[in-house]
């Protein structure tokens, strides 16, 4: 910085006297602010878009602003693989879009029956298949897990009820025995090793992320509450996507593999272009990798082992995964069916639509989620983000992991459905794109309102 300052006194830029201070102190800032637009020239100019050759669907004239949207989202580099949205206003499809690569790495393009890995997105499937439950009598959310499991009583769990496991608070968001892929095949292996587990903290007295814990969790409230004592992803099949026509798999057949997108992290000049655009994404990259050993966000992360999203290991790529009925990450989906199945939900087709109005608000939107350690609204095995215009006003649904969201408003009946593979290193409000998109549909929306 010296030498600047010597080579702007030189030029006469800069006053050498005392009186100066300011002036060098306006100058300092003035040069960093120059140093930093232009590296965020220099990092968007190295992650540069491409142009979107292969745009499928459409919108609706008043959506316009979502496709355009769309288009730049690639044009501009946030897209480096291929995406697609969907969205569902008062029942109706208005916006479906799609396009890019489904795996750029072999040169396949995404077509519109290219299906995706949506990551914790699939949680939402869980909560709808529990509240699938509850509507027909089948159990409550206020019911106690031991009522119908139990040997889950152990080790100070009695007391914990499935509305404790679905917002979170059950203390169980990491398991103290190693989950290997064997293991989680087998639903009655995992009930044992659910039934010893000692909670991670006192059920009930705080929450906290279950983020693959989840899956297992509501497959067993699922099979001791189905009178045929189905898993979650039979129970799903049989009662919600077969009779609606949703293509959304839990457990990927094998002579569909083909059709599944190849996921790819962040390089790390797009993950800069992430920072330099909204640093909040430090505090991501805090969460996933400063978390010190012993603590919950460790376990989580070490435990399976078999879930790996690293550069040189992308184990959610491997069709073995695909086959697996893993409702908390493992959903198989398009944007357009995702989107309708909540549009169904919305509507009343799956649950009574008085029961919808449970779900309008989070039970849970004070305190720090004791897993991510910030802010998470949560409820009923839905999370919540503020309406981008209505800031008072809840959407809810569930993000996944990189990106893929869906999102509902319950009043304006608005679903939003987002899936990528090129993945984000943040997800729901994080993911610049998705908030793009999602700030645009409420926006048109708003504007056909004041015509």
């Amino acid at each position: 910085m010296r030498l600047l300052d010597n080579w702007a006194i030189s030029m006469g830029l800069l006053d050498n006297g005392k009186q100066s201070r300011a002036g060098r102190l306006l100058w300092r800032a003035g040069v960093g602010a120059a140093f930093l637009m232009a590296f965020v020239h220099l990092v968007d100019h190295i992650t540069g878009g491409m142009p979107l050759d292969n745009l499928h669907g459409f919108v609706l004239p008043k959506f316009d602003k979502v496709e355009k949207v769309f288009k730049k989202n690639f044009h501009d580099g946030w897209e480096r693989e291929g995406a697609s949205i969907a969205v569902y206003h008062k029942g109706e499809l208005v916006v479906d879009l799609s396009g890019g690569w489904m795996d750029k790495s072999a040169g396949r393009k995404w077509t519109e029956e290219t299906r995706t890995v949506v990551f914790s997105t699939t949680k939402a499937v869980g909560a709808m298949c529990v509240a699938l439950l509850v509507d027909r009598g089948h159990l409550k959310y206020s019911d106690l897990m031991v009522d119908f499991w139990p040997e889950f009583g152990q080790n100070g769990k009695e007391n914990i009820t499935i509305d404790w496991v679905m917002s979170h608070r059950a203390g169980l968001a990491a398991f103290d025995a190693p989950i290997d892929l064997e293991a989680a095949l087998d639903h009655e292996r995992m009930a044992e090793i659910i039934a010893k587990q000692t909670p991670n903290w006192e059920p009930g007295t705080k929450h906290g992320y279950h983020a693959l814990t989840y899956g297992w969790l509501v497959d067993q409230i699922v099979r001791r509450a189905d009178p045929l004592h189905r898993g979650v992803g039979q129970y799903f099949r049989e009662e919600i996507a077969q009779k609606h026509n949703i293509d959304f798999h839990l457990g990927l057949p094998p002579s569909e593999e083909h059709t599944v997108s190849r996921l790819t992290l962040p390089s790390t000049a797009h993950l800069l272009k992430e920072i330099v655009h909204d640093p909040r994404v430090l505090i991501v990259l805090a969460i996933f990798h400063l978390r010190p050993p012993g603590s919950i966000g460790r376990k989580v992360r070490e435990n399976p082992q078999w879930f790996k999203l690293e550069q040189e290991v992308n184990t959610f790529n491997a069709p073995e995964l695909h086959q697996i009925e893993q409702v908390a990450a493992l959903g198989i989906t398009k944007a357009r069916d995702l989107g309708r199945l909540f549009a169904l939900f919305l509507r009343g087709d799956i649950v009574n639509k008085e029961m919808i109005k449970l779900f309008a608000e989070p039970q849970i939107d004070e305190g720090i989620d004791q897993v991510v350690m910030v802010p998470m609204p949560k409820g009923h095995g839905f999370l919540y983000e503020r309406h981008p215009l209505l800031g008072r006003k809840w959407l809810v649904g569930h993000p996944g992991y990189g990106g893929s969201t869906v999102m509902m408003d319950t009043e304006e009946e608005v679903v939003i459905a987002y899936v990528s593979n090129g993945l984000k290193t943040g997800m729901g409000e994080l993911t610049r794109t998705y908030r793009l998109l999602r700030n645009a549909v409420f926006e048109c929306i708003q504007r056909d309102k004041n015509i």
